[in-house]
């Protein structure tokens, strides 16, 4: 990673970002991982007991800890975006974007303009009305990270289309719930890797950089090689359970009661 480029230019760069989901609604938890190196982290707030005040406090803690935070929010809903951007997030990942006008939508409802993001000087994001009206239009549009997930086959067949549209900082692959969709059982199924591989492929034609969570971290270079560049890879529960796990092993201790 570029020293003092923001997350939106190193994925306009196409350099590798590698970040990890957040599970667990407690500033604590935002506050360690923060100091680990990553180069960003992603609140789940889709998948996981996140409110708004959990949010704001776990943003706070990754604003003080100087790492950039996503939210992956419930739902495009306009309402869902604003809130994670008033609390200073640095962008979002929209879950279930199946066309292009939903990501145009998701676009809009994260930028300032005429029926756009609305506008509160007193946020965290506007800096507690320390910054004026136009630092804060600039560097927001300069700053705001869009994430458009793709994880339905509709979206597959409109990938290109979606692809395309402006203001969209990256496409993020949800193939968990590709493979639920498709009716196999298998994320390595021929028939979820080649919609992966398409997503890639529109990736690279629209000049458009593409993220993934990945199960196998040692399938990073495949996926690198095809043109993926954000890994959000792991969650907090899962570094618990394989630390537990490790200390088991590591201490001689049975894995069996």
């Amino acid at each position: 990673m570029t020293p003092g480029m923001t997350l939106k230019a190193r994925l306009a760069a196409g350099e590798a970002v590698l970040g990890t989901f957040v599970k667990t609604p407690h500033p604590h938890v935002v506050e360690v991982l923060a100091m680990t190196g990553l180069d960003c982290l992603c609140l789940d707030a889709e998948h996981a007991p996140f409110d708004r005040a959990a949010i704001d406090a776990c943003v706070m803690a990754a604003r003080a800890g100087g790492c950039p935070v996503l939210v992956r929010v419930p739902s495009a809903a306009p309402e869902h975006i604003l809130n994670a951007l008033d609390c200073g997030a640095t962008g979002v990942v929209v879950p279930h974007v199946r066309s292009v006008e939903q990501a145009r939508a998701a676009v809009h409802a994260a930028q300032y303009g005429l029926d756009g993001r609305g506008y509160a000087g007193s946020s965290r994001a506007a800096g507690y009305t320390t910054r004026s009206m136009r630092d804060h239009l600039t560097r927001s549009a300069a700053e705001t990270v869009v994430v458009a997930q793709i994880e339905d086959p509709d979206a597959v067949e409109a990938i290109d289309d979606i692809a395309g549209v402006d203001g969209l900082d990256a496409l993020f692959v949800g193939r968990v719930d590709l493979t639920v969709a498709y009716g196999v059982a298998d994320g390595d199924d021929p028939r979820v890797v080649a919609a992966v591989e398409r997503i890639c492929a529109a990736g690279r034609r629209h000049g458009r950089p593409t993220g993934m969570f990945l199960a196998r971290p040692g399938d990073v270079p495949h996926w690198r090689a095809r043109g993926a560049s954000l890994f959000l890879l792991g969650s907090d529960h899962g570094f618990l359970l394989s630390g537990a796990a490790e200390l088991r092993r590591a201490t001689g201790y049975a894995t069996d009661a």
